[in-house]
C-alpha cells in the first residue's frame, strides 16, 4: 500500500503539534468557567482573553470586536440571521458561496427576502461595473434584477424589482473554497458603507493562509474557523465591527457581550490563537513554498494529462489551492480512484459533498459540463514535500489516463 498522501487541506488541516500542547495545557490549568467569580474562573478568563487579543491583532481588529464560535458555519450564521431582523429585504451574494451563506440566505429568501446574484466573470472575480446598478445609484442601467429564491445551486430566476425591497445585506466569499479565488472586495465594501448595507465577509479559507486586515476590507463582519489553519475543530470567530448592531440568535447567557451565549470552550479558543500564531511569525515562508509546491503540481498535471483545464485566476489565487479539470473524466469516478491510490482530494465543499448538480461557482464562471464534472479540487499545506508532490501528479496521471481509456 503506498504511503497516503494529503491533498484536501482546504476540507481540515492536522492540528499541529504546539496547538495541541497549548490546548491540553489549558484543559489541565485552566478547567474553571471562566464567567465565575473566583479564583479558578479567574484562571479560565485570562487565557480567553488573550486568545482573544492575540487573534485581534493578527487579523487587525479591536479585542472587543471578536466574538467566539463553534466555527466558521455559525460565524455566518450568526452574521447573516442576526443582520435580517425586521423587515424582509434584499441580499446580495455571489452564485458559488458557501453552503453557509447559500443556505441561510435561502432560509430567508423562504421568508420574504429576495437574493440578487452578484456576477463573477470567466476567473470567478467580481464584475465591479454591477455595483451602480445594485445600489440604484444614477446613471445605472436597468439591467441588475432581483432574483427569486431557488434551491442551494441551482441558477436563480430573475424577477422585476419590487418597490420597497431595499438592499439590506452584500455577505461574498473572500477566497473561494473550491477555486481559490481572491476577491478585491474593497470597492464593495465601500458602497456597503456609503449606503448603509450591512456588509458580511466570509473569510474562513483566507485567514491562515493569506494576510486579511479587517479594517482594511472595510466589512461589517467576518467570519473564520480555526481548522482551515492547523487548529481545532469545533471553534471559530465571528468579527464584529464595534458600530455594528447585531441581534442575538440563541438565548441562554451573557457570553460574548450577549451576542453568542453558552460556556466559552477556553481551550479551544486558545488552540485558534496558537495556531494563528504560528501561521502569522511563520507567513511569508509558508505562502512562498505553498505557492511554489501547487505551481509544480499544476505544471506537471497539465503536461502529463492533456487536455486539462485549471479553474479560476491564475493571479488572484490562494497559495494552496489547484481545482482542475481533466475532460473526458467523471470527477466522482477520479476521487474514488485517487482514494484508492491513497491521494485524498476532493470535488469541492465538504458541506455540499452529495449533492448531484454542478459547481455553482463553475456555473457561474462560464464553464460547460465538460469542464464542471471532471473537476476535482487538490489543496496543499504546508506539511506536503516536494517528492510527495511528484509522487502526487504520478499517480493522478496514470488514473486520468487509466479511467480515459
Amino acid at each position: 500500500m503506498p504511503p497516503r498522501i494529503y491533498l484536501d487541506n482546504n476540507a481540515t488541516t492536522r492540528p499541529f503539534p504546539e496547538v495541541v500542547e497549548a490546548m491540553s495545557r489549558c484543559f489541565i490549568d485552566c478547567y474553571g468557567n471562566p464567567g465565575s467569580r473566583h479564583a479558578e474562573g479567574r484562571a479560565a478568563r485570562k487565557p480567553l482573553e488573550e486568545a482573544r487579543e492575540s487573534i485581534a491583532g493578527i487579523l487587525d481588529a479591536e479585542p472587543k470586536e471578536v466574538i467566539f464560535t463553534s466555527g466558521g458555519t455559525e460565524a455566518t450564521n450568526l452574521a447573516i440571521f442576526g443582520c435580517s431582523q425586521g423587515e424582509p429585504g434584499v441580499i446580495a451574494l455571489t452564485a458559488g458561496e458557501h453552503p453557509a451563506t447559500m443556505e441561510s440566505a435561502h432560509h430567508l429568501a423562504r421568508h420574504g427576502w429576495k437574493l440578487h446574484t452578484l456576477a463573477v466573470d470567466a476567473d470567478g472575480r467580481l464584475i465591479a461595473e454591477q455595483y451602480d446598478d445594485l445600489f440604484g445609484e444614477p446613471g445605472a442601467s436597468a439591467t441588475g434584477a432581483l432574483q427569486q429564491p431557488a434551491r442551494s445551486g441551482a441558477p436563480t430566476t430573475p424577477v422585476a424589482d419590487a418597490p420597497g425591497s431595499p438592499l439590506k445585506l452584500v455577505t461574498v466569499i473572500l477566497a473561494h473554497n473550491e477555486t481559490g479565488v481572491i476577491q478585491d472586495l474593497r470597492p464593495l465594501a465601500e458602497k456597503c458603507n456609503e449606503h448603509g448595507v450591512w456588509f458580511h465577509v466570509d473569510a474562513v479559507q483566507a485567514v491562515g493562509k493569506i494576510p486579511v486586515s479587517f479594517r482594511e476590507l472595510g466589512a461589517t463582519s467576518l467570519a473564520l474557523g480555526a481548522h482551515k489553519f492547523h487548529g481545532p475543530r469545533g471553534v471559530g470567530a465571528l468579527l464584529l465591527r464595534k458600530d455594528a448592531n447585531l441581534a442575538p440568535v440563541i438565548f441562554g447567557g451573557h457570553q460574548e457581550a450577549g451576542r453568542r451565549p453558552g460556556t466559552e470552550p477556553v481551550a479551544l479558543a486558545v488552540g485558534m490563537a496558537k495556531a494563528l500564531e504560528l501561521w502569522h511569525a511563520d507567513r511569508d515562508r509558508r505562502i512562498r513554498s505553498i505557492s511554489e509546491l501547487r505551481d509544480r503540481l499544476e505544471r506537471q498535471l497539465l503536461e502529463r494529462c492533456a487536455p486539462a483545464v485549471v479553474n479560476g485566476s491564475h493571479e488572484h489565487r490562494l497559495p494552496n489551492t489547484l481545482n482542475i479539470a481533466f475532460p473526458g473524466v467523471d470527477a466522482d469516478a477520479l476521487l474514488v480512484a485517487l482514494d484508492l491510490e491513497g491521494i485524498a482530494c476532493s470535488l469541492g465543499s465538504t458541506c455540499a459533498s452529495g449533492s448531484a448538480e454542478p459547481a455553482p461557482v463553475l456555473v457561474a464562471m462560464g464553464r460547460g459540463p465538460e469542464v464542471y464534472k471532471s473537476s476535482v479540487r487538490l489543496s496543499l499545506g504546508i506539511e506536503n514535500t516536494a517528492a510527495e508532490i511528484d509522487e502526487a501528479a504520478e499517480r493522478i496521471a496514470g488514473v486520468v489516463r487509466r479511467l480515459r481509456r
